[in-house]
């Protein structure tokens, strides 16, 4: 049975990631409304009434925003540590006790032949978290959302086949741009976001031999392209001997448009 996966939407506007196999589906976050959710898993044709569970990292609402929504509309459990779920379960709406699970930080949980870890990460939520999953062998890891790539990180998420990494920003368009310094100060700071440049250092520490693809996520609207981010990781990365464009895939995801389903082999 395959492990497959899908960034459904990832940005400063709003975040969601399907992972599953044949017998395990999962949402991690739904920050983007219902309508946008459905829609999003209609491009590429998973339906959400099989959905198993969601998974939440954080209560800020580009993560949660149609949390309740969808998982009201689809009656699904929602899992997320007691803090989030303190600091989030006012803006859901009414959902019954039976949806309500906690996951806890550095815990694995098994759900169906998917087992999902959770870890911490430096940013400024009540206590935020993202996940590595594995099934048979295999290992995809999610790790946005952080103002720096701790060394327990690394060695979490490292040698994953597959990694949906942070590249936020780009230092020269923050610092040059219109957000006001405050702004600009969380942004750069150790409970705000990574930028290209420490996103590629990282990855040179994570990546392992098996790794064969990288997804740039949760890059800013206003403080980053697309392009650049990409050509500010592969440059590192083959500057330091990683076979970018041969072994291994660097590929965009996008606020708005998911990115193909894609079988973990």
């Amino acid at each position: 049975m395959t492990l497959s996966f899908s960034v459904l939407a990832s940005g400063s506007t709003g975040n969601a990631f399907y992972i599953g196999t044949e017998n395990e589906r999962i949402l991690v976050d739904a920050g983007l409304s219902g309508k946008q959710l459905d829609r999003l898993f209609q491009e590429v044709k998973i339906d959400p009434a099989q959905l198993s569970r969601i998974l939440v990292t954080h209560e800020h609402s580009d993560h949660i925003k149609g949390l309740g929504i969808i998982a009201r509309k689809y009656n699904l459990p929602i899992y997320a540590n007691e803090k989030t779920w303190k600091a989030m379960e006012g803006s859901l709406g009414k959902l019954s006790l039976d949806q309500k699970f906690t996951f806890d930080m550095e815990q694995v949980k098994c759900f169906g032949d998917l087992d999902v870890e959770s870890f911490g990460v430096s940013h400024d939520a009540a206590e935020p978290m993202f996940f590595t999953f594995h099934h048979q062998g295999k290992k995809v890891a999610l790790v946005t959302d952080l103002g720096y790539v701790s060394e327990r990180i690394k060695k979490t998420v490292e040698h994953a086949d597959a990694l949906i990494f942070e590249a936020n920003h780009d230092v020269s368009m923050l610092q040059m741009g219109r957000y006001p310094w405050n702004v600009k100060r969380r942004i750069l700071g150790d409970y705000g976001h990574v930028s290209n440049d420490d996103c590629a250092v990282a990855l040179e520490d994570i990546i392992g031999d098996q790794t064969k693809r990288i997804y740039l996520a949760h890059l800013s609207k206003d403080n980053n392209i697309k392009e650049l981010a990409r050509m500010s990781v592969e440059n590192h990365l083959q500057t330091v001997g990683f076979p970018v464009h041969d072994r291994l895939e660097i590929h965009d995801t996008d606020p708005t448009t998911p990115t193909p389903l894609y079988q973990v082999v």
